[in-house]
């Protein structure tokens, strides 16, 4: 199968026989590729961990970052910088304000070591603990019932060509089937994102799971519920770019009415005789009790789903953030021959980061290299969005912190209402916070 050119569509394969399909016609990505380079800086290499990948760069892309950006869809300055392949945390230490969040090297290690023996036997326990969870009554995989199909190829282009053919394979065969670390791609602002699950299981039924393997530990059946909603998130996102996939590879026969697929467990696919669904629950994999034995649970992630689609519809593409900035705006560090020392000056860096709005949240600070810088600034221009969402979204139309005082402390000497119910609020509050200090002369003293 030849291998699509960067920018090109990646094609879905059809049965033996019939021609490859696009899924969307060609687009000319050559400005858009040159200037996310000029952006990144002509001589920096996409930064792969944390970008999120557009076809002409074939950068792949962590889906913590495309979580975390659906999260946050109104932050213009992190879609940019993630879609450039900027490196936020070389960017955030070079102003001054490095990020403080992320795994030790220790925990990368234990996570590989982890992942690496639910795998082993070529994914038998694996799937074996599927079947235990989804207590369909269905047949168990017996001893060289797993197909492990080879999915290497050339490029993320390649990879999910390859990725695509090979659940096509599998679902036709009607059997079970794990591939290891697959490649799909998921359309992100108008650009194709690369995505890599760590497993996806294919049911002898034509459905599809996602497996998703974390090294925090299940203790007595449950785990940390802040660490599975972002497991929960990071699946999501997966499940939206196989659904992809599997549109284009098969259908249920005639008068096939799933039960499941009516009340939404899964989603059906049209275009073969073959049926093909991905399913809407998928296996959380943990260390059980602190070892390193495996565990797992089904985890429903419809309303991840729900909510991931509709904040990457409202994602702003990346065409339109680039054309908006001032001419010659670019996040190049310009780092030394050895690739460590920024020389770039900092007001200069500053400036070109400052040219792109941001939305800031607290809760950026676990998701984000920037957010201390993004802390930083907002707290300097007295922006209510430092004091969380609810906060600001309270507040309505005044947006800084000065305002607010504003509209609290100067209220008429009768008491009338403003008939904005926001003001009237403040106000009230701020005459009752009067009236204890009024009764507390003590307290006074230490405002």
């Amino acid at each position: 199968m030849p291998v699509p050119a960067a920018g090109e569509p990646v094609p879905v394969p059809e049965a033996a026989g019939e021609p490859l399909r696009a899924t969307r016609p060609p687009r000319q990505v050559t400005g858009l590729r040159q200037r996310l380079a000029e952006l990144r800086g002509p001589a920096t290499v996409p930064h792969p961990m944390d970008a999120r990948a557009l076809a002409a760069l074939e950068v792949p892309l962590s889906s913590r970052a495309l979580a975390a950006l659906a999260a946050n869809p109104g932050c213009r300055r992190r879609a940019l910088l993630d879609g450039a392949g900027v490196d936020k945390g070389a960017l955030a230490s070079a102003l001054g304000a490095p990020a403080n969040f992320g795994q030790s090297q220790f925990a990368h290690q234990r996570g590989n070591s982890f992942e690496a023996r639910v795998k082993a036997d070529g994914g038998a326990d694996l799937v074996r603990l599927l079947h235990e969870r989804l207590r369909d009554g269905s047949e168990a995989p017996g001893p060289g019932a797993v197909a492990t199909p080879d999915l290497t190829a050339p490029g993320p282009q390649g990879r999910t060509a390859r990725t695509a053919l090979a659940l096509r394979e599998a679902t036709e065969a009607g059997r079970w089937a794990l591939l290891d670390h697959p490649m799909v791609s998921l359309d992100v602002a108008g650009s194709p994102a690369f995505l890599e699950p760590d497993a996806v299981v294919v049911h002898p039924d034509g459905s599809w799971t996602v497996v998703e393997i974390k090294s925090f530990p299940m203790v007595d059946g449950s785990a940390d519920p802040a660490k599975v909603g972002a497991a929960a998130r990071q699946s999501a996102v997966y499940t939206l770019a196989l659904e992809r996939v599997a549109a284009m590879t098969g259908r249920p026969p005639e008068g096939g009415d799933d039960a499941a697929a009516r009340e939404g467990s899964v989603t059906q696919a049209e275009g073969a005789s073959v049926r093909a669904r991905v399913r809407h629950h998928v296996l959380l994999v943990c260390p059980k009790d602190f070892s390193n034995l495996p565990t797992a649970e089904m985890v429903d992630v419809r309303k991840q789903l729900a909510v991931t689609r509709r904040q990457l519809d409202r994602l702003t593409r990346i065409e339109d953030i680039a054309a908006a900035l001032p001419e010659g705006t670019t996040f190049d560090l310009r780092l030394t021959d050895d690739g460590r020392t920024p020389t770039r000056p900092v007001e200069e860096l500053t400036a070109a980061v400052e040219a792109v709005d941001a939305a800031y949240a607290p809760e950026c600070l676990s998701t984000c290299e920037l957010a201390a810088h993004c802390r930083t600034r907002s707290r300097a221009a007295g922006r209510v969005e430092a004091l969380g969402r609810g906060v600001r979204g309270e507040l309505g139309g005044l947006t800084t912190m000065d305002a607010v005082l504003t509209a609290a402390m100067e209220r008429p000497a009768d008491g009338t209402p403003t008939g904005d119910p926001t003001v009237d609020a403040l106000r009230r509050a701020a005459a009752l916070r009067a009236e204890a200090l009024a009764s507390r002369p003590e307290a006074a003293a230490c405002r």
